[in-house]
């Protein structure tokens, strides 16, 4: 049966509970669309499937999650729709479902025990998912993220905004990175280890594109403008993504437009990193009938073809390459005369560890305990000493600061660890301002930024209400710590 709370979430889909106070966490869950916004209701499934994820020649790989039993599922809506999700597990173990970069009210994030409690096999969940700015997203699961995530829980989320009618693309290409951890029978093996929580991750033993192990080849007009949108869907891997194409600009970063656009010859190194959960569209002016243009992962010791353009004839005529100017992004800017500073550090940790102040005892979260299924069994990692409940420690850790709604905030987040984190903030849009390392990179909207070993990254947000956690996208050192949250009231 659906719960309260899910009856409450479905209320507030139909416009009825536009911002009802949080049964947990004494915050109120705040809507980012009017009550009069179109409603489509949608029914979803997490489920087990078997796919031929090493060719249709191998053995079948049993047990990969999908939701609607379609891998790499692609949704798609226009911007102002409010959807109204009746979500069920499946699954043979609990899950939730994270709506990442969109801009949900607080009790839909998908977050226990935060937002919601987890949803148990057979369980039903409904989610109100106002879809206020376009761009790309996509939701995924947020409890075992390794394990889930890594059997290939997620699907893709493209919101279409109807501005952007007035910017044409000839055609559009999705690059989705995602490698496996398969034995050579196909069957999944341990997803983590503790070697890799505690490193740089663990990573596939086979890499993959848009689920397959041959590199995808597309055909796309000559002389057309070839919208490519690429997605790091992996738990673990950091990509260095370009083209061997001159005629490629980088337009937007995840699913918020970059103004003005970028050469990717002008970025750093002639590339754009991403890390686990981070998005990025690429404008490619494709070359004559019968070439073609590569894109690449040049991180790698040898650069891994991720994708082949091939060009082919459909009248369109040469015409000098313009980078094309997306619609701006809707989402709250934050001000910059007179920010308040917060300063994190991301570490390693030797235990559990917990320095923040408490919440008072009768805070509806003071006594909230993980679920054990959702967190790893060993604590590496820390973000200025508060780490996230793992192990036998399913106490739910203090927020790591109580934020004011409507406040800005310029985020200095220093990583004094020897590994690359991809941090992601939820429930907002945050416009990175700077690197300490990185020179000639522009400044950008975001909802996950990569902070390298001994770099401090600096970004701005406008707090919305809500409990919001702060985690690194590297699946494994989330589950082992590396994930506090803020309290917006």
């Amino acid at each position: 049966m659906i719960s309260r709370r899910g009856m409450l979430l479905g209320g507030a889909a139909m416009g009825l509970v536009a911002a009802a106070p949080s049964a947990i966490g004494q915050v109120p869950s705040v809507d980012t669309l009017p009550p009069t916004a179109p409603v489509k209701r949608i029914a979803l499934t997490a489920r087990e499937i078997e796919t031929r994820l090493l060719g249709p020649d191998k053995p079948a790989t049993k047990h990969f999650c999908a939701y609607d039993g379609e891998p790499f599922k692609i949704f798609r809506f226009e911007r102002g729709t409010r959807l109204a999700v009746d979500f069920e597990n499946l699954l043979p173990d609990p899950t939730t479902v994270h709506w990442h970069g969109i801009r949900v009210p607080n009790l839909s994030d998908g977050v226990a025990p935060l937002t919601q409690e987890v949803i148990a096999p057979g369980g039903r969940f409904s989610y109100n998912v106002p879809l206020p700015d376009g761009g790309f997203y996509f939701f995924h699961p947020h409890c075992d993220e390794t394990g889930q995530v890594g059997r290939g829980l997620f699907a893709l989320l493209i919101v279409d905004d109807p501005q952007e009618r007035k910017v044409h693309f000839d055609a559009e290409c999705f690059i989705v990175v995602k490698d496996w951890r398969l034995g050579e029978d196909g069957q999944w093996i341990e997803m983590s280890t503790d070697e890799g929580a505690a490193t740089a991750g663990t990573f596939g033993t086979v890499r993959a594109t848009n689920g397959s192990v041959i590199p995808p080849r597309v055909e796309v007009p000559a002389y057309g403008d070839v919208r490519v949108r690429a997605i790091v869907a992996d738990a673990t891997r950091v990509i260095d993504l370009g083209t061997d194409h001159d005629d490629a600009a980088l337009i937007a970063v995840d699913g918020q437009a970059l103004l003005p656009p970028a050469l990717t010859d002008h970025l750093p190194d002639g590339i754009w990193r991403m890390g686990p959960a981070m998005r990025a569209d690429l404008q490619v002016r494709m070359p004559g009938p019968g070439q073609e243009v590569k894109v690449y992962d040049y991180r790698s010791s040898e650069p891994y073809l991720l994708t082949t353009l091939v060009a082919v004839d459909k009248g369109l005529k040469k015409t000098p390459f313009k980078p094309k100017a997306l619609p701006a992004s809707t989402a709250p800017m934050p001000d910059l005369k007179s920010p308040k500073t917060l300063d994190f550090l991301v570490q390693v940790s030797a235990g559990a560890t917990a320095i923040g102040v408490p919440l008072p005892d009768d805070d509806p979260l003071a006594k909230a305990l993980v679920d054990s299924l959702c967190v790893g069994a060993k604590t590496h990692w820390a973000i200025s000493r508060d780490s996230w409940a793992t192990g036998e420690a399913l106490r739910l850790p203090p927020p790591l600061s109580q934020l004011s709604a409507g406040t800005t905030y310029v985020v200095n987040c220093t990583n004094v660890t020897k590994h690359v984190h991809p941090m992601h903030l939820h429930g907002h849009v945050f416009r990175v301002l700077s690197s300490s390392k990185k020179t000639g990179m522009p400044q950008y909207l975001a909802d996950t930024v990569i902070v390298e070993p001994n770099e401090t990254v600096k970004f701005a947000f406008k707090a919305t209400s809500g409990n919001w956690v702060f985690h690194c996208h590297i699946l494994e050192h989330m589950d082992t710590g590396l994930m506090g949250w803020f309290r917006v009231s």
